[in-house]
């Protein structure tokens, strides 16, 4: 059974830095392509990055390219986001997703989710 479990959410300022990590198992990390999207209230769902299983490719949304980062640590099954310069729009339920390829772009599997607070 899949299970992902994010972590690393919470408070912080605007300006100050969060890294966001995502502990998967239940499946071959490393076979699979994952993802994370964000959840405002009031607003839809935003795919902020992308990565494939192996890391060779990778995307990120443009409205936080600047800012954000992913990256993934197949040895250990992580995921992380690298979210730097968090803006008081940044706030919002960050969920980990898991792809039902090796690439990124079809999903299967969410995790709950970790909420995010950007606020002074």
């Amino acid at each position: 059974q899949v299970h992902l479990v994010e972590s690393g959410g919470g408070l912080a300022q605007p300006g100050g830095s969060l890294r966001l990590s995502c502990a998967a198992s239940g499946f071959t990390f490393s076979n699979f392509g994952m993802a994370w999207a964000r959840q405002v209230p009031g607003q839809g769902l935003e795919w902020l990055a992308g990565i494939y299983s192996d890391s060779s490719d990778s995307f990120v949304d443009v409205s936080v390219i600047d800012r954000f980062s992913i990256s993934r640590d197949n040895a250990n099954n992580r995921l992380y986001l690298q979210m730097n310069s968090l803006k008081p729009e940044d706030t919002g339920l960050y969920y980990c997703v898991k792809a039902s390829r090796n690439y990124y772009g079809e999903y299967d599997s969410w995790g709950r989710g970790t909420q995010v607070t950007v606020s002074s």
